[in-house]
């Protein structure tokens, strides 16, 4: 009795996207870690998408294409035209002829694993939508301690989002179907665009999302204070940009009275208590800190989306072309 072989499964092919804004610095790093992927490098193209940057990113990259070992491809490409992380996807998407678009962050220091996990879900035809886990990679400062300790930027505050789930882009999947059938990114929105791409995916069509908390990166937490401050402006901006572009509740603003409140409890109540703990070794300076902390978080984050404004432009979306079928001759 002849027995054939086991069959093989056949890989999607895949084009991993990131978009990079004077990324010299952060570069090295982030090809090292692409070049540790497990995913099968005949299956993947790294397309870097250089956007305006006014460092060495571009010498970087085209070095790094030059360089790149046998069977990794790495392709430069630039989005000149217009300065966002968006229109620079868009610009890796439609570059591509991929059936799926990983997307991860020039910051972002993807695991070995990392791409055959965030692929290995689209195996079920109904998920058009795979979300990885970001955690942090180490740091010193007590705000990336603060950070860490708070898990902010970890998926699973997205993924619990009361409107609709969603994935940040530093570690997030899409099917090629699903952008032909809601369109692309936002290219002119600068904020908020992760979430309004995951929630036209799934409110306008029936692909369905799905998490995979072993496809990891890493992403450094912001070290400075002013650093901080300007993330949470920004997650304020987005707030007030998906109020206008889907509905979503605006964040409620804790009024000077509240925070006063909040801020004499932690230095009457809260302070004395982690105090002690602290000198016996069972606290942390986090510990002693979290509080004003996370009001300093929660006034930059009204900042934002008080002081924010959609602009018109923002409203539009690209559209990608299905690939024309191409016709042989007999």
């Amino acid at each position: 009795m002849n027995s054939s072989p086991m069959k093989q499964p056949v890989l999607p092919r895949v084009s991993v996207i990131v978009p990079i804004y004077n990324g010299e610095g952060d570069l090295p790093d982030l090809i090292d870690c692409l070049r540790s992927q497990t995913y099968p490098a005949e299956y993947v193209e790294y397309l870097l998408v250089d956007n305006n940057s006014c460092d060495r990113t571009a010498t970087l990259l085209q070095s790094a294409a030059d360089s790149a070992a046998c069977g990794l491809t790495i392709r430069p490409i630039a989005e000149n035209q217009i300065q966002s992380s968006y229109a620079a996807r868009n610009a890796g998407i439609r570059a591509s002829t991929a059936e799926i678009f990983a997307f991860t962050d020039a910051d972002c220091r993807p695991q070995s694993q990392w791409l055959a996990d965030l692929i290995e879900p689209f195996a079920n035809p109904t998920i058009g939508i795979v979300v990885g886990e970001i955690m942090a990679l180490p740091g010193n400062t007590l705000l990336e301690k603060y950070a860490d300790r708070e898990n902010v930027l970890s998926q699973k505050h997205t993924l619990e989002n009361p409107f609709c789930a969603y994935g940040q882009t530093a570690n997030l999947a899409i099917r090629r179907k699903a952008l032909e059938q809601v369109g692309l990114f936002r290219p002119y929105l600068t904020t908020g665009g992760d979430a309004d791409i995951c929630w036209r995916i799934q409110r306008e069509s029936d692909w369905q999302l799905h998490f995979a908390p072993t496809a990891i990166v890493q992403h450094r937490h912001r070290s400075t204070l002013e650093e901080l401050q300007s993330q949470w402006r920004r997650y304020g901006r987005s707030n007030r940009y998906l109020h206008e572009l889907h509905g979503v509740k605006l964040m409620n603003n804790l009024s000077a009275k509240e925070y006063l409140y909040r801020l004499s409890r932690w230095l009457v109540k809260e302070l004395p208590v982690t105090g002690v703990k602290a000198i016996a070794g069972k606290a942390t300076l986090v510990d002693l800190l979290r509080t004003p902390i996370g009001l300093i978080n929660v006034r930059a984050r009204a900042a934002g989306q008080n002081e924010a404004k959609l602009p018109e432009e923002a409203r539009v979306i690209e559209w990608l072309e299905k690939p024309q079928d191409v016709e042989v001759n007999p």
